[in-house]
């Protein structure tokens, strides 16, 4: 049996699910499975961490699987398994609506739970999926069979990896999913043992538990799925999402405090605090705001983070130095926020050509400037240069310019700035439902700092 730290148990005491929460939320998973058995198409299963146990107090979310025969085509799995979906959500509750992800879902809260309601293919192995989904029953009866006397590790590794900020592997986390997390628990053996491991990790770790080694992955961080060896679990964590984790089990390790449990308040900033911040700072930020493409944010937040880095290549070719840059999506609104060191040039600029010797384009060079600009070509080491006018001398005009939407921006946040966007400058970037974001953008601590200074 592993031995608890009184540190350890005292948070375990704390993100436990009650024996209350454990029957209301495994009531409600019962009454729905019941339901869909009543139905006589298909056969029902919990699958994520409600079924595995591994789940942490306060989160009442159920995700209820409808397992379709293979046989059925993509097209019809869709249809019958929506129907049916809303048929039984329709039982519970009128709150249910559909949801994207590879193929669509029906989300229902039910009882204060919310119920994700799934087709999915019902397939022998999980190399014979047809869609990502279908894999997910295979994780939990995997861990489902392994987790015992290790789900305590799993919570507190969960527990640890929320409040340093990267639990999730969303978009716009790009951190640890809860497979993750029980795998890395299984793999090392406990909570403790996985911090130690990863405080000597490097980019390039791979972990393979069932030991296939069938397949060279890319990422950072690399756990082989143990039930589909073609696919790396930890494929969603970025190079900065695990670095942060390095830090994170060495300083828990140097230093065990209650704080690495805890989950930071989200602070926002006020209007008048980012006018002080930023006559502190003395740095330039310009905000884009557009309407948020109508896409989930699987599709969006990629988008958007490819939109961020052509609109700072754009700025740097126009001589905008760009310091930090950054994006937001929320519900009706998007953001693309950019702290530049420099926000106004010269009129001019210097414009080298070709040396005295290469005749030909030297001619054309001299042809070329000779009439057009203010100060004719002049030779400075061997070879023509100009001074020539800037299209742009200010960020926030070449932000509002054509330019803008003619760059490498992702398809639906193009379109969505074609409809029309808003550049603001200094203070004016400051909106309500931003707030929290243009905090975070400019409170880049590490985990580990954050943690530290609480």
């Amino acid at each position: 049996m592993v031995k608890r730290t009184p540190l350890e148990e005292t948070v375990l005491s704390r993100i436990r699910p009650t024996g209350e929460e454990r029957e209301h939320i495994y009531g409600v998973a019962r009454q729905l499975l019941d339901a869909i058995s009543a139905s006589g198409q298909v056969q029902g299963m919990v699958v994520g961490s409600i079924a595995r146990n591994t789940w942490v107090s306060g989160e009442h979310d159920i995700d209820i699987f409808l397992l379709f025969s293979p046989t059925l085509s993509r097209e019809m799995l869709e249809k019958q398994g929506m129907t049916l979906a809303r048929q039984i959500a329709a039982q519970f509750t009128d709150r249910f609506f559909e949801k994207y992800a590879e193929h669509p879902y029906i989300y229902a809260s039910i009882d204060g739970v919310g119920v994700d309601l799934v087709p999915c293919y019902a397939v022998e192995t999980a190399i014979k999926i047809q869609s990502a989904v279908d894999r997910t029953p295979f994780h939990t009866r995997y861990i489902t069979d392994k987790i015992n006397g290790l789900i305590d590790d799993v919570l507190l590794l969960k527990q640890f990896a929320k409040a340093g900020g990267i639990y999730g592997s969303d978009q716009m986390t790009e951190g640890f999913s809860g497979y993750l997390c029980e795998l890395l628990v299984l793999h090392y053996g406990g909570f403790i043992p996985l911090l130690e491991a990863a405080a000597v990790w490097r980019p390039g770790t791979v972990i393979d538990i069932e030991h296939h080694a069938e397949k060279t992955f890319k990422e950072p961080l690399i756990v082989v799925d143990p039930v589909d060896p073609r696919r790396n679990v930890a494929a969603a964590v970025s190079l900065d999402r695990m670095v942060e984790f390095i830090e994170l089990a060495r300083g828990y390790l140097d230093d065990p405090k209650e704080t690495f449990f805890a989950v930071p308040p989200h602070q926002a900033i006020t209007r008048r605090a980012l006018a002080k911040l930023l006559n502190e700072r003395r740095t330039h930020l310009f905000a884009i705001t557009f309407a948020t493409p109508p896409y989930i944010p699987e599709i969006v937040v990629p988008q958007l983070k490819r939109s961020t880095l052509a609109v700072s290549e754009l700025l740097e070719r126009n001589g905008f130095s760009v310091h930090h840059a950054s994006f937001d999506m929320q519900p009706e609104r998007s953001m693309l926020l950019f702290e530049l060191l420099i926000a106004e040039l010269p009129a001019i600029r210097q414009h080298i050509g070709p040396p005295l010797w290469n005749r030909v384009n030297a001619g054309k060079f001299f042809e070329k400037y000779a009439t057009t600009q203010p100060l004719a070509p002049y030779i400075e080491n061997g070879q023509y240069e100009v001074e020539v006018m800037r299209e742009y001398a200010h960020a926030k005009t070449l932000l509002e310019s054509p330019h803008l939407v003619n760059t490498s921006l992702g398809r639906h946040v193009k379109q969505a700035i074609g409809q029309g966007w808003t550049v603001d400058e200094g203070v004016t970037c400051w909106r309500e439902e931003f707030a929290a974001f243009i905090a975070d953008f400019f409170d880049r601590c590490s985990p580990l700092a954050r943690i530290r200074r609480i």
